[in-house]
């Protein structure tokens, strides 16, 4: 980890915000000032932002190996993300512990598909109905001071099946007023790194003014912050190596 400080770096398209006057006025400076904005104010946390068409999406070498957590979202321009870059993410998350917070509808970024290795499909209806998320591992840290559940009045609905591999563990699972359940919050290890997935978010509901929101992104900052590692460490190496024990 850089420092005793936790450096976040949050992510966004900033294109729904530029585009739809209804978005704008939820949220002006966009969602990743929404976010920043909040986890400025809590102790041990520094953080910047960056976005889709800042050069190299924001990401630069300088950017990313100061980065100890990359929050992501995206929604309509995933195939706008340079390749070249993805593979800088997915190198620093898997051999540099950097950890990744993916949010709402990057289930289909280029960087959760590489590190999941499958669609990420799932059903969804934008109805704007109400979403309980129950407390599933009420143990974790991500759960920490939420509670059994809380609510969300207006989302649009993601059901199952969700279409990636059987997570390390679940967090919440979502129920939403049409039947539908979701994995709404997975934990995955790749390498060295931590990932969080997190379900809420759609653009044109204020979720990221969401108190109880905001506080298990700020609670998945701290879990997947990296941990103090040998710089190389063993198992990403291909070893020959020598008996520990007399062979003869």
């Amino acid at each position: 980890m850089t420092g005793k400080n936790i450096h976040v770096t949050v992510w966004n398209e900033f294109l729904h915000e530029k585009k739809d006057p209804y978005v704008t006025k939820i949220y002006p400076e966009g969602i990743h000032e929404a976010i920043a904005e909040y986890l400025n104010k809590k102790p041990g946390i520094e953080t910047r932002t960056a976005t889709l068409e800042k050069p190299e999406h924001g990401l630069t070498d300088d950017v990313l190996n100061d980065t100890d957590v990359l929050i992501w979202w995206g929604h309509m321009a995933h195939d706008r993300v340079r390749d070249d870059v993805v593979e800088k993410v997915y190198h620093r998350i898997t051999c540099g512990g950097m950890g990744l917070i993916v949010l709402h509808s990057a289930h289909h970024s280029k960087i959760f598909k590489r590190l999941m290795g499958t669609s990420c499909n799932l059903r969804w209806r934008e109805d704007g109905q109400r979403e309980r998320l129950w407390v599933v591992s009420p143990w974790h840290p991500i759960a920490e001071g939420v509670g059994d559940y809380f609510e969300i009045e207006q989302t649009e609905m993601y059901g199952e099946f969700f279409d990636i591999p059987k997570p390390d563990e679940i967090v919440f699972i979502s129920w939403f007023k049409g039947g539908e359940v979701f994995r709404s919050g997975c934990c995955f290890h790749r390498g060295q790194g931590k990932i969080f997935y997190f379900r809420p978010g759609h653009e044109t509901y204020p979720i990221y003014h969401n108190r109880t929101v905001l506080r298990v992104i700020e609670n998945a900052v701290r879990w997947v912050a990296p941990v103090r590692r040998p710089e190389t460490p063993t198992i990403l190496r291909a070893i020959h190596a020598k008996p520990l024990e007399d062979l003869k």
